[in-house]
């Protein structure tokens, strides 16, 4: 038996550019002990790569999922039934959702080197959260997952 695949799926990765970052973070604590001799500087440099690393995959694993009748938004789990409308933001709508037009009560799942993002309001009356704002490379298939989520609900 196979299991049907999510409609939706997506891992926010970080930057590769982030990962040269890495190595120079690595670089930086191998000079640091540099002073100390050839093996701690050579401790330094994979021990400060490693670290850095471990950071940088860990802030890139987040993933958005669309599963059954949820969203599945980092550690968030929405009901499809509890969000009303989304709306796709471009880059410049979704800097300034970001900036001067967030509010402090809002979901915000965001990865700032995500230019685009899916701003979906909270219809649930218990809830005080006014609306997800998730930062995604794909906010018009992310709209549609929801949309057909929805109306399967």
């Amino acid at each position: 038996m196979q299991l049907s695949a999510s409609p939706y799926e997506e891992r926010l990765n970080a930057p590769r550019t982030w990962w040269l970052v890495c190595f120079l973070v690595g670089v930086s604590m191998a000079l640091i002990f540099l002073p100390f001799g050839a093996l701690p500087l050579l401790g330094g440099l994979v021990g400060g790569t490693a670290v850095a690393a471990v950071v940088t995959s860990s802030y890139g694993s987040i993933r958005i999922r669309v599963v059954g009748d949820s969203l599945i938004a980092g550690d968030a789990k929405i009901p499809v039934a509890a969000l009303g409308d989304a709306e796709i933001l471009d880059p410049e709508e979704a800097r300034a959702w970001r900036t001067f037009k967030a509010d402090g009560r809002a979901f915000m799942l965001l990865r700032a080197y995500i230019p685009t993002a899916l701003r979906v309001e909270v219809t649930d009356p218990s809830d005080p959260t006014p609306y997800l704002y998730l930062s995604t490379r794909e906010p018009e298939r992310l709209a549609a997952a929801l949309e057909a989520a929805r109306a399967k609900a």
